[in-house]
């Protein structure tokens, strides 16, 4: 059924928006690689410790590289005996997660969408678990300035998942009530910041580290991908 009352759409970026499996395996291995300083079996653990088979190059629901922000990944990397300080391991993985914007793949036709979506009058924005200026690269590459009212990564001031900060954040930014709010993603820090922020509508998609499983107790709704967004919201 159509929800009028919906307004304004807060995306996730990563498994939302660019398809995670697809875009992020291989820049997850680099990130690990740098964290080891070359060393490939270190590199393993660390994923292994992240949530990823660093042979499938599959990542898990719900994990440090499914969810988290650079700085908790290197944190956490330190932790595990990756040779850097948090605050050094954190500027190089941000550097690493930015200069990869080039090789994502995106779900559909990014332009395309959030042109309908601006059409039809909805508020749009990205919040991610990802930096600032690799969020505002990714609007670039995919030629998305026109359409975008928002942007918030980790590291914008505003907090970050699974609380409700970015969302609120959104809300204040554009004017809109949370109760006129939908938030996208692929796992379950999206939905919770959804929850947390007094979103309308938390809605999953299947596009990234979440599974039907895992999203479906903390969603409203679970998507194949956002190319059912439209017909979900608009009829």
């Amino acid at each position: 059924m159509p929800h009028p009352s919906i307004t304004a759409i807060l995306f996730d970026k990563d498994g939302t928006l660019l398809d995670y499996q697809s875009s992020w395996g291989q820049i997850n291995r680099r990130a690990a690689l740098i964290a080891a300083k070359g060393d490939g079996t270190f590199a393993a653990r660390l994923l292994r410790h992240g949530g990823m088979d660093p042979d499938s190059g599959i990542t898990y629901p719900d994990g440090l590289l499914a969810a988290a922000t650079a700085r908790e990944i290197a944190t956490a990397w330190v932790g595990e005996g990756a040779p850097f300080s948090a605050d050094e391991l954190t500027a190089l993985l941000d550097e690493e997660f930015c200069n990869s914007v080039g090789s994502v793949v995106p779900v559909t036709d990014l332009a395309a969408f959030f042109a309908r979506l601006k059409g039809r009058g909805m508020t749009l924005g990205i919040a991610s678990s990802d930096g600032k200026a690799s969020i505002e690269r990714t609007v670039e590459r995919f030629g998305l300035g026109a359409h975008v009212d928002f942007i918030a990564g980790y590291d914008s001031g505003y907090g970050v998942k699974p609380g409700g900060g970015m969302v609120t954040a959104f809300c204040a930014h554009t004017g809109v009530a949370p109760s006129a709010v939908a938030v996208v993603g692929d796992n379950g820090h999206d939905m919770e910041m959804a929850h947390a922020g007094g979103a309308a509508l938390r809605i999953g998609v299947l596009t990234g580290t979440g599974t039907r499983e895992s999203l479906a107790p903390i969603s409203h709704m679970v998507l194949g991908s956002i190319d059912e967004l439209e017909g979900v919201l608009f009829g």
